[in-house]
């Protein structure tokens, strides 16, 4: 992980989003492109690619993960110093390994296991935080400076 995994909430002059999705594979799209256009519209600066792949992973491991058919929730919070993605799903369980290092070799033919690492390396700030219907686990990225930015 490339910083800390303690929960801040972001301060009040945040832009944000908050959306249902379907319990389902179908939130995976849906999700991606909330982001894209949120970081679009506003000129955010962060790595809208980064973004919408830890967003998918998020995602698809609320749905896979968790049990019944009750909504996942997505909510994206724009900030000056970069954005903060997070998914709210019912079970409060924590997310597996990711707010704890690697724990030996991921086998390269095992389909699945790599999206928490993904989302260690990538972010600038992850980790996970009770709610009062189960758990919201979030990622942070930063503002990409300009001239670091793909035209």
């Amino acid at each position: 992980m490339n910083g800390t995994a303690l929960y801040d909430r972001p301060s009040a002059s945040a832009a944000s989003w908050r959306i249902a999705l379907p319990h389902s594979a179908a939130a995976v799209p849906v999700a991606r492109a909330l982001v894209r256009t949120a970081l679009t519209e506003l000129e955010n600066g962060a790595d809208s690619d980064t973004a919408e792949l830890l967003t998918a992973e998020l995602v698809a491991n609320a749905v896979e993960h968790t049990a019944g058919d009750s909504p996942i929730e997505l909510v994206v919070e724009l900030m000056p110093s970069g954005c903060q993605v997070e998914v709210h799903d019912p079970d409060p369980a924590p997310p597996g390994d990711l707010t704890r290092p690697d724990r030996g070799e991921l086998d390269p033919w095992q389909e699945h296991g790599r999206g928490l690492l993904l989302i260690r390396a990538l972010s600038s700030s992850c980790g996970h935080r009770p709610t009062e219907s189960g758990k919201a686990v979030w990622f942070r990225l930063p503002v990409v400076p300009p001239q670091r930015r793909s035209a």
